[in-house]
């Protein structure tokens, strides 16, 4: 492998993993100014960056985000776009999707600087200077509960992130874990996942309580 394509310490060290704080950043968007995470404090966002403006990939994803503004929004959940293009060019694509595509893009869209993209990790060597598809799901307190990085030539699932701040929420606010394909799991359908017992008095305790395949896999209804 060539250089070109390794990080340094530096680098790694700072791209923001899953349960670190999203990096304290101050951006220019096609909604005015914005402080992250801090504007978003007390609510779950989701910041996602695409490739660039104008492309055929990129145009699909933001109305597929669009189309779910409102279910993010029941969950108390903001929508953050993000690329290194200029924020006359944002307004420029969202202007055109209005027009041709019938959409309006209720979310702002961040004009990424090339400091603010290698600072959360979003120019990947290889792939020239465009930022690559990431989301990162950030929770009330502004830590990031989740990270996803895409290939360019690849869009992405916008179910799945609505499932996934869904699941994140309902882990939170019960103290459980979510199943594979929640909420139709092949095993447990909509049901949610007990946390395994720590010693044995608990785990006598879990198999009369719950629902059981061992003491060890036990889940229950919300």
């Amino acid at each position: 492998m060539e250089d070109r394509y390794l990080l340094t310490k530096d680098e790694r060290k700072g791209m923001p993993l899953i349960g670190d704080a999203l990096p304290k950043m101050e951006v220019q968007t096609t909604h005015g100014r914005l402080s992250l995470p801090e504007d978003y404090s007390g609510k779950w966002f989701v910041l996602f960056s695409h490739p660039a403006d104008f492309t055929p990939v990129c145009t699909t994803e933001f109305i597929a985000f669009q189309k779910r503004f409102d279910e993010f929004r029941k969950l108390d959940c903001g929508l953050v776009g993000l690329s290194i293009d200029q924020v006359f060019s944002h307004m420029k694509w969202t202007e055109w999707i209005k027009d041709h595509l019938k959409v309006e893009i209720s979310f702002p869209i961040i004009a990424g600087t090339e400091a603010v993209a290698n600072q959360l990790g979003l120019i990947h060597p290889g792939k020239g200077t465009n930022t690559v598809r990431a989301v990162f799901i950030v929770d009330p307190k502004g830590i990031i509960r989740a990270i996803l990085y895409y290939p360019q030539e690849l869009g992405r699932n916008m179910d799945e992130i609505v499932r996934m701040v869904k699941g994140l929420q309902t882990a939170d606010q019960n103290g459980v874990a979510i199943p594979a394909n929640w909420p139709n799991n092949e095993l447990v359908g909509d049901e949610v996942i007990v946390p395994p017992p720590t010693d044995e008095e608990a785990a006598k305790k879990a198999v009369k309580e719950y629902e059981c395949f061992d003491w060890w896999l036990c889940h229950k209804k919300l």
